[in-house]
């Protein structure tokens, strides 16, 4: 069943497009993300979706029977409303029904027990219950406390809380009402890492629809099954989460880079031939009409050719390293900081060493950035002390970028901190995509994420060993965020740094800093290993008594064979797994040649086409199914050397 579908939907502000042939649908139950670079028009799809936004070109869909709800933008409450009253404004519809519900028994308790009256309050009761009217508390204390919401919190004002508070109870309120269709967008913005966690399972569980737009492709990939790109104002679809998306995409555009190559090749013979027989044939009318035909066949190949997308010239900043610093980057001793009788560190010790990257945890407010402004000298500790290694150069971007001079130019900003002359100084802005009339803007008017990159561009120049970063990615899109990534890779120093992105902290972090109560636990260990580590924790007995065991390894066991044998079992089934994937890929090659020889025919083209999606999917899961298979070898084998 379709909740949405969408039909070559075309979008104008005014004479400019802004969406063009939009098609796609969503399945009843799917969970599709929506992504594209900033301004792409993700929002104004949204908008159009849920009905907010008129569109002048093709259809659009939305299941009749469905209910869709929107987290875009907060909603205006009446004065006076509290916290409690508008997350309860969910149970609307239920209080309606309790109501109708009273005035029969009302009715009842003056005698009046017709069969109808009965009928009636019978129906009623039903819907009251199967809509969880007997659980409305329980429910509202689950959901908000899960997504950040505390009980102490629900008689405050509403028109008092902040943006992020808002948009939280927002969402509480969303979750409650028990939509069919969610519309999300960002709505892991303003959640700190244990909220947002607890809103993926909830979503990995319900029932419904949802399209939802984020940065968070650590979200994505556990929440999401589909993925549709905005791109050059159209759609493109891609049947598997971000992380299938990002490899889908890649072999797409080298596929289609090949097949512009190969046809572009044929152009070139074929005109090459077509341009002499045009020079022997004046007077040849034989010879005329084979150049002709060569045109036409030119043209036919060219209407066929795969139009390659000008990617943007990528941004190349360079990293300036200092010399290298001494093994003992920082030493924290017994630090304690309070704010008045609010503890936010106790008797805190801590140690870093050389090119170690360090991702500094915790829930939102338990004094994360106070932490780092201890280690930089901008607070003064209550007691204990501080100590930074030998020959240490470090950097500082916070979370809240701010120049000296918010008037100043992007262009004098940049030459005034780094004393550059003009032509480097527009070398080194164009290397972090400040081009053309984008280095005459001043500063107060960049977007917080640019400003970011006005940041690093500066502190990046200068010789440091020590990197230290508050929320980083906040304000970047995808694209900027890998952007950032990709110069990160290049730092070969130590790095310190806060962030609730946790697909940033999975590829940067070898240790983390849990901080929570006053006190920082550190791990040592990946992002991945930490969060096994809290799974272990919750574990029952029985499961800890088998702490690597995966599924094919318990089947194994759960069969009473011999080690030797489980282990022989599992080669085996690598083996058979890895000749079945070298047999579907011979298929795929000789699949993609029949595709390049009849690159001219359009309806071979979409034949061939349709067999090659199916075996991509099957290769697919061959991978999926080699790697379980390969990871429980490797278990056996770690069990057969203990």
């Amino acid at each position: 069943m379709i909740d949405i579908s969408l039909h070559s939907v075309g979008k104008y502000f005014g004479d400019v497009q802004i969406l063009k042939d939009i098609t796609f649908d969503v399945q009843e139950g799917e969970k599709v993300a929506l992504i594209g670079k900033n301004g792409c028009g993700k929002t104004t799809l949204f908008r159009v979706i849920s009905g907010e936004e008129r569109f002048e070109e093709g259809d659009l869909a939305i299941h009749r029977t469905k209910r869709l709800a929107v987290l875009d933008q907060l909603p205006v409450y009446p004065d006076g409303m509290t916290v409690r009253d508008v997350m309860e404004t969910a149970f609307i519809p239920l209080r309606e029904l309790q109501r109708e519900m009273h005035e029969l028994e009302l009715l009842m308790g003056r005698g009046i027990n017709d069969t109808v009256t009965l009928a009636k309050y019978g129906e009623l009761q039903v819907r009251f219950e199967v809509f969880g009217g007997y659980d409305t508390e329980t429910e509202l204390f689950r959901t908000a406390l899960g997504l950040g919401v505390p009980k102490e919190m629900w008689d405050r004002p509403y028109a008092m809380l902040s943006g992020g508070e808002k948009t939280r109870v927002n969402l509480v309120r969303m979750l409650l009402e028990k939509t069919d269709i969610m519309l999300l967008d960002e709505p892991t913005n303003h959640l700190d890492m244990q909220a947002v966690e607890w809103l993926e399972n909830y979503l990995q569980t319900f029932k419904g629809t949802v399209l939802v737009v984020s940065h968070d492709r650590y979200f994505l990939d556990r929440v999401t099954q589909k993925t549709i790109e905005l791109e050059n104002l159209t759609a493109t679809v891609y049947d598997g989460s971000y992380s299938f998306y990002v490899q889908q995409k890649a072999e797409r555009e080298e596929e289609m880079r090949r097949r512009h190559e190969k046809l572009q090749k044929e152009i070139d013979r074929l005109s090459f031939t077509s341009d002499r027989m045009h020079g022997w044939g004046l007077g040849d009318k034989k010879m005329m009409r084979r150049a002709f035909a060569l045109d036409k066949r030119i043209e036919r190949i060219k209407a066929n050719q795969p139009q390659l997308q000008k990617k943007e010239k990528q941004m190349t900043g360079k990293l300036h390293s200092a010399d290298r610093s001494g093994y003992d980057v920082l030493f924290v001793d017994r630090l304690s900081k309070y704010f008045g009788e609010r503890c936010i560190l106790n008797k805190v010790d801590l140690e870093v060493k050389k090119d170690e990257s360090i991702a500094l945890l915790g829930e939102n407010g338990c004094g994360k950035t106070t932490f780092l402004k201890l280690l930089l000298g901008e607070s003064i500790p209550d007691s204990g002390y501080i100590k930074w290694g030998a020959n240490i150069k470090f950097a500082y971007l916070p979370q809240q970028v701010e120049f000296a001079d918010p008037y100043a130019t992007v262009l004098d900003t940049v030459m005034t901190e780094l004393g550059l002359t003009d032509g480097s100084a527009r070398n080194r802005l164009g290397s972090f995509h400040f081009r053309g009339d984008d280095v005459f803007k001043t500063v107060s008017v960049l977007s917080g994420g640019e400003k970011s990159r006005l940041k690093l561009c500066i502190l990046l120049y200068k010789e440091i060993n020590v990197l230290i970063l508050d929320e980083p990615t906040n304000h970047l899109d995808i694209a900027s965020r890998e952007w950032m990534e990709g110069l990160l890779e290049e730092y070969e120093g130590t790095m310190l740094f806060v962030s609730h992105d946790r697909y940033f902290i999975d590829r940067f972090a070898t240790g983390i800093w849990n901080m929570a109560d006053g006190a920082v636990t550190p791990f040592k260990g990946t992002y991945a290993q930490y969060r096994r580590s809290l799974e272990l924790q919750t574990q029952t007995p029985a499961e800890k008594a088998e702490p690597t065991a995966t599924k094919a390894k318990r089947e194994y066991a759960e069969r009473g064979e011999s080690l030797s044998r489980r282990i022989r079992r599992a080669e085996k089934a690598v083996a058979v797994t890895e000749r079945e994937i070298a047999a579907a890929e011979s298929e795929l090659e000789a699949l993609q040649a029949k595709i390049e020889e009849v690159a001219t025919d359009p309806d071979a083209l979409m034949a061939l086409y349709a067999e090659q999606e199916p075996l991509d999917a099957k290769i697919a899961e061959l991978y999926a199914r080699w790697e379980e298979e390969t990871e429980a070898l490797a278990l056996l084998n770690e069990e057969n050397e203990v």
